[in-house]
């Protein structure tokens, strides 16, 4: 099974919503007003009070208080807001999925340790709309559920036991794929903005001359977040090369920084996104 032939079955079952597709239609028309977004917001009450909740959250730092869809879209602007209606509806759509929990709550947390790194860095790099970037952590892997979906069997040989970017071999080798690649095709069935898949698509390559700063962040941040959680013990020497962190200018100092940004937000996102991960903690 190639990996558009594994994302064409997932498309199939893990869907994005009727809002979501509406939102996404408002979002790509140019004479949609604020209040056409916010009015399909609202009418999901699910999906308003996450939107809320991510709004109000350290991912902007907004100094009042953010009470209304209407307010967040105004204060946000919409392409934040879509951010966190994509956010939201990519991990609902993956309810369905036949996983054990301890599986998913790991999984989930994975990719919001990594969203929260690369977020972190793109805002203090000042790379332009930073907050976006939290996005791309979020949707990084979810090839990988895509996987454990319809091989279930074959995934457990992928799993990381040794600090080094061997994972990448193990996934061709066994599916003739990445995790990367399949989540690459199910973001272009699911007719994501562009801005998104090429990082995604570009997370595993290291050659920093043709790639533009998000992707290498993303790069780098996924890494980080692998030594984080699974060999804190050893340095990050086995994940990435240290001219990788040069070429951003990324120093000692700023990574202990995200990283303690990452465990200090971690819960309140979580809490949003899978709430029962965080029964983890």
């Amino acid at each position: 099974m190639r990996a558009v032939e594994c994302a064409q079955k997932a498309s199939d079952i893990f869907v994005l919503s009727e809002s979501f597709i509406r939102i996404q239609e408002l979002v790509n028309d140019d004479t949609s007003t604020i209040d056409d977004i916010a009015d399909v917001i609202i009418i999901d009450p699910a999906l308003s009070a996450s939107v809320l909740k991510l709004a109000n959250s350290s991912l902007f730092n907004y100094p009042g208080k953010i009470d209304t869809i209407s307010k967040a879209v105004l204060i946000l602007g919409i392409t934040e807001v879509y951010t966190l209606v994509i956010a939201y509806f990519t991990t609902d759509a993956f309810k369905a999925i036949e996983a054990d929990i301890e599986y998913l709550d790991e999984f989930w947390e994975k990719s919001v340790d990594c969203a929260l790194l690369v977020q972190f860095l793109g805002v203090k790099l000042k790379v332009p709309n930073a907050e976006r970037l939290f996005l791309l952590g979020i949707l990084h892997n979810i090839g990988e559920l895509v996987v454990k979906q319809f091989l279930p069997d074959e995934i457990k040989f992928c799993q990381i036991n040794r600090p080094s970017n061997l994972f990448i071999s193990k996934q061709k080798a066994i599916f003739d794929f990445t995790y990367a690649e399949c989540s690459t095709e199910l973001l272009k069935f699911w007719q994501l903005p562009f801005s998104l898949i090429n990082p995604v698509k570009e997370q595993d390559n290291s050659d920093f001359s043709t790639l533009p700063a998000e992707s290498k962040l993303l790069y780098i941040s996924k890494r980080v977040m692998l030594r984080n959680l699974l060999f804190e013990d050893c340095t990050l020497e086995g994940f990435i090369q240290q001219e990788l962190f040069d070429d951003m200018l990324i120093t000692d100092e700023l990574l202990e920084e995200a990283t303690v940004y990452c465990a200090t937000e971690r819960f309140e996102i979580l809490s949003v996104l899978k709430p029962s991960s965080v029964m983890i903690y």
